[in-house]
């Protein structure tokens, strides 16, 4: 002990202290390993899906086979690339992370469907193509397909948009107004609950053009949800933040637009999200009815020429489509609404 204490002395002398090491800085940990057994499962999915598709190659057409194959190679390529780059790469090993076990199931996914359509033959063609049919038809169709899904973006961005135009006008009006409650309540329990899709003889009389017709059967589609969420977050304004705001002095404007449809901004977006599957259904519908392009005219038309492989393949573009537009949405409610953030993700 005595030599202990000597030699602390001697430090304090010579302005030597010892430190505790300390907790380590959030930007000095290491960086988490991706268990290998999920940087794996990719290649290992991929590995699988391409020797099957060569077992079964020699019951499907030339082209579709060729094409799959390109396809599965260039997958399992690009795998295991990314699972030699991952070490180097931060943002590409989170990705992984989080997304491999997906990918995984998605590659496993086209494993059954190949199996039990072009090796078992469980299901009956021309209804149930194979995945390499469906490439093939979005290969060769894909300059119809992008046509088809131009005119679906701007009939829907027109549809919605008139939509929630027109339900935040009448939804503010209702939920403010006595008097719009009164006249407005009863003809959203009598308009709102029929389809929109039920009015499509009626628009077809009234429209001028297929065009508008469609438009505003998306339009209506929409506007009920969003009137509906609209009024009942504007009723629904809680009367302290309104009574402190008059305290303040703040007139009927004001109110309406600083208090009431801030606060009422949560069910404002779910009747956005509410409108926006609505618009899909519609969109769909009222495409197969006079209108000379579109994902679900084009659907429609394959269909006619028992072309099941485009219509699966139109069904694919559909998902990706909607689910953009829906991840969209969902970024602009996260900014809007940042104290919600991740609440609900998409």
């Amino acid at each position: 002990m005595k030599e202990l204490a000597d030699a602390n002395e001697q430090a304090q002398a010579s302005g030597v202290t010892k430190r505790s090491p300390g907790p380590r800085k959030r930007d000095e940990r290491p960086a988490e390993k991706v268990p290998w057994g999920t940087l794996l499962a990719v290649p290992v999915a991929g590995v699988v899906a391409l020797g099957l598709h060569l077992f079964a190659a020699a019951n499907e057409a030339p082209a579709e086979a060729l094409l799959y194959t390109y396809f599965l190679s260039s997958l399992l390529i690009a795998t295991v690339a990314g699972v030699a780059l991952q070490p180097l790469w931060s943002g590409l090993r989170r990705w992984m992370r989080d997304t491999c076990p997906l990918i995984a199931a998605a590659v496993f996914f086209l494993v059954g469907w190949e199996l039990v359509t072009s090796v078992l033959h469980l299901f009956p063609l021309p209804y149930f193509p194979g995945p390499a049919g469906v490439l093939l038809s979005l290969v060769n169709d894909r300059a119809v397909l992008f046509d088809s899904t131009w005119h679906s973006l701007l009939l829907l961005l027109g549809g919605y948009s008139l939509g929630v135009a027109v339900g935040l006008i009448s939804g503010i009006c209702i939920g403010w107004f006595p008097h719009a409650r009164y006249w407005g309540m009863p003809i959203l329990k009598i308009v709102g609950p029929i389809p929109a899709t039920a009015w499509i003889p009626l628009a077809m009389v009234l429209s001028p053009s297929a065009m508008f017709s469609a438009i505003g059967l998306i339009a209506l589609a929409v506007w009920f949800p969003v009137t509906m969420l609209t009024a009942s977050g504007i009723s629904n304004t809680r009367a302290s933040y309104l009574d402190v705001a008059r305290t303040l002095g703040a007139g009927r404007v004001y109110l309406i637009f600083n208090v009431a449809i801030p606060a009422a901004m949560p069910s404002i977006f779910i009747g956005l999200f509410m409108g926006l599957g609505a618009s899909f259904l519609t969109l769909v519908v009222a495409e197969t009815v006079g209108v000379k392009s579109g994902l679900g005219w084009y659907v429609s038309w394959a269909q006619g020429w028992a072309e099941y492989g485009k219509v699966y393949a139109a069904l694919l573009i559909m998902a990706a489509f909607f689910s953009t537009i829906m991840t969209a949405l969902f970024k602009v409610r996260d900014r809007v609404l940042a104290w919600q953030k991740g609440v609900i993700k998409w």
